[in-house]
């Protein structure tokens, strides 16, 4: 059936094996909820479809006009499949997927614009991020027949233009596009983001999140005698967003992108300069040196997991970021915790998402909070008569 409306579809999973997971799931639920209410007051877009495994989010949608499929509980999760499976069964020629916990802060006016978009062409894929979507609006859905189902959602928008040929359109970076929640960092970082939308924001302050530790590295972004150190698997893009739009210095150390992908994490193949430099340094003199470059550091840990062989369990790795060592059960994400909550500068540590669309957010977060120094040197334009 040929519809005038996008559909929209969203995918919420939750798990709550321990509280800081409990926290993630809680926060994605609510950005799920402020998603759809967006969404149904947009002409452009419907029907709507939350597929879900929980029980709390289905009945909070329940009085909604929309769709809520649940999660079959006995089958693993396969995402691809999955899916297919929801496509089929409502009939969906073109689609507009969101993750569960992305477009936190992506306005009702973007989402409108790509509806329009790809309502407008037959053949159109568009993104947060070709190489590792969020979010992705396609069609026709019918490509996705012609290749095997892939097996998370960042696959998608590579298979959709790489492999199936869609014309690919990337969406401008920023914070609406590039941030989601993966990480308790992820909840620190909308908490002071003045752009959360109602569930979410109720949401957030019912969690008593300690944002103490973000609030003093927020300001030296806009101080120009301040440099903030970055290290991780930043890409050059986040790189050259940072070097444009903050009035501080900027160091970065980018290493391991794609190390889940390539799978350099599986082979136990991840090395890091920095986790070199630990290891012979030590953690306390570690964080002292590291404050020595920078009066802020943003650490991407899971590399320096990686390096040492070590893959915490999420409830070690979600208690290092809220800074909670005494619930962290492996020794050395526990010592390391504890080492760079002591450090003379505060020391922000997270995920992937932390140095890539949270570095967006928090970037916009800091502007926000008033400033009077220029956002950026806007560089002089030249005519070349061509």
């Amino acid at each position: 059936m040929v519809r005038n409306t996008l559909p929209l579809l969203i995918m919420t999973g939750s798990s709550e094996e321990s509280e800081p997971e409990r926290m993630v799931s809680l926060a994605r639920q609510a950005i799920t909820l402020d998603l759809v209410d967006k969404a149904l007051s947009l002409p452009e877009l419907g029907p709507v479809v939350v597929a879900t495994n929980s029980p709390s989010l289905a009945q909070r949608l329940d009085k909604r006009p929309i769709y809520v499929d649940r999660d079959a509980p006995v089958e693993p999760f396969h995402f691809g499949r999955r899916l297919a499976e929801l496509i089929a069964r409502y009939d969906m020629e073109r689609c507009f997927y969101i993750g569960g916990g992305a477009g936190p802060l992506l306005p009702a006016s973007d989402m409108v614009e790509v509806a329009k978009a790809i309502l407008a062409d037959e053949r159109l894929l568009i993104t947060n991020n070709f190489y590792s979507s969020d979010f992705v609006a396609f069609g026709p859905t019918s490509v996705l027949e012609e290749h095997p189902p892939p097996d998370n959602d960042n696959e998608l928008a590579w298979l959709l233009g790489e492999h199936a040929g869609l014309p690919i359109r990337e969406l401008p970076r920023s914070g609406a596009t590039q941030f989601d929640v993966d990480t308790p960092t992820d909840l620190l970082t909308l908490a002071v983001h003045p752009g959360t939308d109602p569930h979410t924001r109720e949401c957030l302050e019912g969690l008593a999140l300690d944002t103490s530790t973000l609030e003093a590295a927020l300001p030296l972004m806009l101080d120009r005698d301040a440099t903030i150190l970055v290290a991780g698997r930043m890409s050059s893009a986040t790189w050259s967003y940072l070097e444009r739009e903050t009035a501080c210095s900027t160091r970065v150390l980018s290493e391991e992108r794609g190390m889940r992908a390539s799978g350099r994490l599986a082979r136990g193949e991840v090395r890091r300069l920095l986790g070199y430099y630990l290891d012979a340094a030590g953690m306390e003199r570690f964080f002292q040196e590291l404050a020595t470059i920078g009066q802020a550091v943003f650490l991407d840990n899971r590399v320096i997991f990686a390096h040492c062989g070590l893959w915490p369990s999420p409830a070690d790795r979600f208690y290092s970021d809220l800074g909670q060592p005494a619930m962290i059960v492996e020794p050395f994400v526990r010592a390391l915790t504890e080492e760079a909550m002591a450090a003379p500068v505060p020391v922000i540590m997270g995920g992937h998402s932390l140095v890539s669309g949270g570095m967006y957010a928090l970037v916009e977060a800091a502007w926000a909070r008033g400033h009077d120094v220029p956002r950026h040197v806007v560089p002089e334009t030249y005519q070349s008569g061509v």
